[in-house]
């Protein structure tokens, strides 16, 4: 668990479910304290109790509701996901939905990325500069951005890496940031956005 700007918490976890590390957040810079994309830290549950108690947890996309349930049931948080993800939650599940451009409890704006999955969204939130947090739309790996497999992007890769591209070309026209959070890779602290430009800059993207 490491506090990578004020009142932003980072940590990573094994997810035995797809044989890899995986990333979450914490931030009590907002009001309420809220998480993103969360499993339990390995300081356990109850390290959140000393801090803030989240209030909300915000799911990047369906898939990522990973230990909601365990911070859902000790803190009384309430889970959120865009409506578009619902029918994934089919057993007793409470999550509550959102719709893309939807300001959520703390602050945090639900962006529209789509392309990947409907459900799609980036967080983005005005602290230390600007945040953006992504779920499976951009991965981050030994520093460098990148795409998920070609195989988990349905019948047209290509078409979804367009979509991609436009999406996240309209949130760096319309949002300031400094930062990116990342579900897949470790967090870039200062000088993201110039990063992004120059991977999307650079895609090798037929049709773009």
């Amino acid at each position: 668990m490491k506090e990578i700007l004020p009142g932003v918490f980072h940590w990573k976890t094994f997810h035995e479910g797809i044989q890899a590390y995986v990333h979450a957040y914490y931030i009590n810079a907002t009001d309420p304290a809220v998480l993103i994309d969360p499993r339990v830290p390995t300081q356990g549950i109850e390290w959140f109790a000393a801090h803030a108690a989240p209030r909300h947890i915000y799911l990047t996309n369906r898939h990522h509701y990973r230990h909601s349930d365990r911070f859902a049931a000790r803190y009384g948080a309430q889970v959120w996901c865009h409506k578009g993800g619902l029918h994934e939650f089919t057993h007793g599940e409470k999550v509550r939905s959102f719709s893309h451009g939807r300001e959520l409890p703390g602050g945090i704006l639900a962006l529209e990325v789509a392309a990947l999955c409907p459900e799609e969204t980036a967080l983005y939130l005005p602290l230390n500069g600007g945040l953006l947090s992504v779920g499976d739309a951009i991965v981050r790996h030994n520093g460098k951005l990148g795409f998920v497999p070609d195989a988990y992007m349905g019948d047209d890769p290509e078409g979804v890496k367009r979509g991609l591209r436009k999406a996240f070309l309209k949130h760096l026209r319309e949002r300031e940031f400094d930062h990116l959070l990342f579900a897949h890779g470790a967090p870039w602290i200062g000088g993201a956005r110039a990063g992004l430009e120059k991977f999307l800059a650079d895609m090798q993207c037929p049709g773009c």
